[in-house]
């Protein structure tokens, strides 16, 4: 038990616990958008509400959340004292500063982190929060015709504070009233000073991921000539371009809509 404790109290095994936490949260983030482009569904929010009530009511998905919040912390934990250690190993400043091979996210990744932490924060605060324990959201109802396929919507004033989400039919019509997180992000991303700030945050994330990505194979000892081409593709157009993009696209995709109300 005690080697076990060296090895992760080590730089290396505080390093191995960067890699496989921050791979995690890679996941993540892939089904993270997968969910989150239910928002450009032209559905008043259908398919999205729908979405946000399944992944806050089913019992293995509340249990992968916990994991990944306690990952998130872990993470930044983690970071900030390999970043203080780091710092303190060198604690003189080079008047000249030598040339170095490293590229410029792979040095910048505390300024990085830190932009995502305080981006998480605002972002759960904000949407997670706000859906699990603030009362402020309102309810959607979605009648569905199952013959022509035809869905309405309208508000719904839920008959007790306990109330969720419901699912009826009633003459060929499907009944579902849930909470409404989509006015919410509409709301939120109603507001420029979010969607710099969240645009700002999948830059991080981009250069982050940039560098991040590719450290974490190495990081476990996963390199080999023949994979690396595939790992650095992996890790600069998936995880550095299409998906800090396809995040980005949301809030202003919502702004520009926002304008023409």
């Amino acid at each position: 038990m005690s080697e076990f404790k060296q090895t992760f109290n080590s730089s290396l095994g505080k390093k191995l616990i960067m890699a496989l936490t921050g791979l995690f949260l890679c996941t993540f983030l892939i089904v993270h958008l997968g969910g989150n482009l239910l928002l450009f569904k032209n559905d008043d929010g259908f398919a999205f509400n729908s979405y946000a009530n399944f992944l806050t009511h089913f019992p293995p998905i509340e249990v992968v959340a916990y994991i990944l919040y306690f990952c998130i912390i872990l993470h930044s934990i983690y970071a900030l004292v390999l970043t203080i250690k780091n710092r303190r190993s060198r604690p003189v400043v080079y008047a000249v500063q030598p040339k170095s091979p490293a590229s410029w996210s792979s040095k910048n990744m505390g300024i990085l982190g830190s932009i995502l932490l305080l981006f998480i924060v605002i972002h759960m605060g904000d949407f997670w929060f706000t859906y699990k324990y603030n009362n402020i959201l309102g309810f959607k109802e979605y009648r569905t015709n199952q013959l022509t396929g035809e869905t309405t919507v309208s508000s719904f004033t839920p008959p007790n504070p306990e109330f969720e989400r419901s699912i009826s039919t009633e003459k060929d019509v499907e009944i579902v009233r849930v909470k409404d997180l989509h006015s919410r992000i509409q709301w939120s991303f109603s507001h420029l000073w979010y969607v710099v700030f969240y645009v700002i945050a999948m830059w991080a994330v981009s250069y982050h991921l940039l560098h991040g990505f590719q450290s974490a194979f190495k990081t476990l000892g996963w390199v080999h000539k023949k994979y690396n081409g595939i790992v650095s593709f992996i890790g600069t157009w998936l995880f550095a371009v299409i998906i800090p993009v396809g995040f980005a696209l949301m809030p202003i995709v919502y702004y520009i809509q926002s304008l023409g109300k």
